[in-house]
């Protein structure tokens, strides 16, 4: 039976920029960083309030074949690349740090049925969504 949801991957063009954009400016928690076989590099980190759930930051590369890394490195490389929703208590007040600390916004906070939403990306190029969820029905989006 499955129990949880353990493991994200999230592409990265630089293992080192991107554990340093989650832990030093998101505020994640490093969790695992080994090297394992020729040159492979396990890097996680996590949530503090969420220490069961870790974002593998992984350079496109095998097990994915060549054609596949490639298509995923250019889709970094243009901003292509989906991402990860994270929820916050005050999008507003989120928004103002994570600006101060120099992340790229490419939607300031605003207004919607299920909450108060900004969109980011981080250093890789890779959207991020912060949410402040309130209640919503279906009617809510008529």
């Amino acid at each position: 039976m499955i129990t949880n949801v353990s493991l994200i991957t999230v592409y990265c063009l630089d293992q080192d920029r991107a554990r340093d954009f989650y832990v030093d400016i998101l505020g994640f928690t490093p969790r695992t960083d080994i090297t394992m076989g020729e040159g492979f590099r396990w890097v996680t980190v996590s949530h503090p309030s969420q220490p069961e759930l870790e974002l593998t930051l992984m350079t496109p590369g095998p097990p994915l074949d060549a054609d596949a890394a490639d298509f995923i490195r250019r889709q970094l490389e243009k901003g292509g690349m989906g991402g990860i929703g994270l929820s916050v208590d005050d999008c507003r007040k989120t928004y103002e740090e994570l600006s101060a600390k120099g992340v790229t916004f490419l939607q300031e906070p605003s207004d919607r049925p299920y909450g108060v939403e900004a969109v980011m990306r981080d250093d890789s190029g890779n959207w991020l969504v912060l949410v402040e969820p309130r209640e919503f029905t279906p009617e809510s989006f008529a």
